[in-house]
């Protein structure tokens, strides 16, 4: 990446924006660090900061995790969320990652931190190929819609729609449905429960 790294942090304390901060310098990232407080910032900032990845705060709760993992996919899918925790707690640490967080470092092993921001980015690239409209198909297909519901729902042709899809396939080097629907899971675009 040879622009800064723009990482928004979500309802972190000040001493953890400098330890943070601190931490993605040491580790050789050329960063820009924003921090908001409460969900309604994060999607303003989503907008206008343009985060390559969101760090959330662990003791907000898994419910600020699931909203910002929300926020996430509605304006930026291709954003990665990591979870950094003051400590581990197996049963949290499990519920946020089901819900979509890419992962969960603990803050006594923030030498985790770049290279889960790394892979992050490097898995959603690919998304950046796609259009809006490609991005709604892949998002659809996740779901489970079929190709006449999806345009029915796009006011597409059904045609329109598996051209849309293969250029999906294409774009991201993936040549079935089953892995579109991995591939969506993967990168938070759909909720693994969906």
């Amino acid at each position: 990446m040879t622009e800064n790294l723009r990482v928004l942090l979500l309802q972190y304390s000040t001493e953890d924006v400098d330890l943070l901060t601190d931490h993605l310098t040491r580790g050789g990232l050329r960063a820009v660090v924003e921090r908001v407080g409460s969900i309604e910032e994060l999607i303003e900032a989503l907008r206008t900061f343009a985060p390559h990845v969101v760090l959330a705060d662990h003791g907000s709760g898994t419910s600020d995790a699931e909203a910002a993992l929300n926020a996430l996919r509605a304006s930026r899918p291709a954003t990665p969320l990591i979870v950094v925790a003051g400590s581990f707690d197996e049963r949290r640490a499990a519920a946020t990652l089901r819900a979509g967080a890419e992962d969960f470092v603990v803050k006594t092993n923030l030498g985790r931190l770049r290279p889960a921001i790394e892979s992050a980015i490097r898995v959603r690239r690919p998304l950046e190929k796609l259009s809006p409209r490609q991005l709604e198909v892949l998002r659809m297909v996740a779901e489970g819609h079929t190709t006449r519901a999806i345009a029915f729902k796009l006011n597409l042709s059904a045609k329109t729609v598996d051209t849309h899809r293969g250029e999906v396939m294409k774009r991201l080097g993936i040549h079935d449905v089953v892995g579109l629907v991995r591939y969506a899971v993967r990168v938070g675009l759909v909720a693994p429960e969906s």
